[in-house]
């Protein structure tokens, strides 16, 4: 069998492509943990379509599934029609999701992607309160559409808007400064004084765990102190769990164990469960105050998704599912720990939570080179933070011991590689 021509991707796609330039490869196979590239070279992949495959790739029980809805001519493109995959995955979500954790929310089908569910709460936020501003915090990553970039921290992302973006006040992220200013005291003293230039919000949108901003995961309390401020002056909370839900924290939702209950709940990537496009809005019944059509799109109505994304649910059924992600996380963490404890010269601090965790070092470069290192050894991860310092490990959920094993070793082997590499340089 002849090899793709890698160059192709050069000379015809745009520039603006990224992640082939960090995994140089063609790839032609992917189950599981695992992938292949052209030449039969396997490698781990602790990236998951950057949490959009949670269950690994090709899982067997929902490509049965789609297969077998595909091939009895089953409704593919249905707009917001309805369609009994969708019923189904309604049904599903809410007997299984939503009533075992006491959460009533309306749910809402935005578009395929993060940014579309992200759009949909920022619009029916300011429609609900009559209000227009919008509070984000730091370091924050909601999408690349011009709401969603507006509530985007990254400097770079937010200047490929090429225009102005408005009615968004940042406010500092817990422990953005350090460990010791109480960020919320700060921001709640803006909302209080008439003479801040600070309007009452219409929402508050943040992460639990920021991923593109450098693997920050929020405390508890913070987030507690966020959902009373947001009830104290009347401003909607927006969860957006696009990527730190579905199990990617470790529980379904990131804010389960915290104990609160945001308003809107934006989920995208692993809600569809095999990787196919799929978005939905979680809206508190009272705000659903949308006339028909008002918001819509083409593609709101992927039965495919519906399909895959209902049989992903069945691992939610089982309670070994979440408890098995909680022992792994331990694991993770453990191990990332004794990595900053055992190369003090990688200046690094282990962060995250569940399974959306890294490590976030001082050098300049270093993540990167560590994340290129590891895929010359077998290992796909990618780095994050506003100046790539974090080298980030999103294993898929379903990895088993031996995966996660032989994944971690990799990515000591790099560090220590990378290390010595900079020792001789230096030297």
């Amino acid at each position: 069998m002849s090899q793709t021509d890698i160059t192709i991707f050069e000379k015809l796609e745009s520039e603006v492509r990224s992640y082939i330039r960090s995994f140089p490869t063609v790839f032609t196979k992917a189950k599981g943990y695992k992938m292949w590239d052209e030449k039969g070279t396997e490698y781990i992949d602790f990236f998951s379509g950057a949490g959009a495959l949670n269950y690994g790739h090709n899982d067997p029980m929902m490509k049965a599934k789609l297969v077998d809805y595909i091939l009895s001519d089953g409704i593919t493109h249905s707009l917001d029609m309805a369609t009994a995959p969708k019923a189904e995955f309604l049904t599903t979500f809410n007997e299984v999701i939503l009533k075992p954790r006491n959460l009533d929310y309306k749910i809402m089908f935005p578009g395929p992607t993060g940014t579309n569910t992200v759009e949909s709460a920022l619009k029916l936020a300011r429609k609900v309160t009559g209000r227009t501003d919008i509070i984000s915090f730091t370091n924050g990553f909601h999408g690349m559409t011009i709401g969603a970039l507006s509530v985007t921290g990254n400097a770079f992302k937010r200047k490929g808007a090429g225009i102005p973006l408005q009615n968004v006040v940042t406010m500092p992220y817990d422990s953005f400064v350090n460990d010791n200013l109480d960020t919320l005291e700060y921001l709640e003293r803006f909302l209080e004084d008439g003479g801040s230039g600070v309007d009452i919000p219409a929402a508050m949108i943040l992460e639990t765990v920021q991923g593109e901003g450098g693997i920050n995961a929020a405390s508890f309390e913070w987030l507690q102190r966020v959902e009373q401020i947001c009830k104290r002056w009347g401003i909607l909370l927006i969860v957006d769990d696009v990527q730190a839900g579905v199990g990617r924290t470790g529980t379904f939702f990131s804010f389960e164990k915290a104990g609160i209950k945001p308003d809107i709940v934006c989920m995208s990537k692993s809600i569809g469960g095999y990787g196919l496009p799929l978005a939905i809005t979680l809206i508190r019944p009272d705000l659903d105050i949308w006339e028909p059509g008002e918001h819509n799109g083409t593609f709101r109505g992927n039965n495919h998704a519906f399909v895959t994304a209902t049989a992903a649910l069945s691992y939610w059924e089982d309670p070994s599912f979440e408890k098995n992600i909680e022992e792994k996380s331990e694991k993770i963490f453990n191990f990332l720990e004794g990595i900053v404890a055992k190369y003090p010269e990688l200046q690094g601090e282990a962060k995250g939570r569940g399974y959306m965790v890294g490590i976030e070092t001082k050098i300049d470069g270093l993540a990167s080179s560590v994340a290129a290192e590891a895929f010359e050894r077998g290992l796909i991860m990618e780095t994050s933070g506003p100046k790539d310092e974090v080298f980030k490990l999103f294993p898929p959920l379903i990895i088993d011991d031996e995966g996660l094993d032989k994944g971690l070793k990799i990515i000591e082997d790099s560090v220590k590689a990378v290390l010595g590499a900079k020792e001789l340089v230096i030297s």
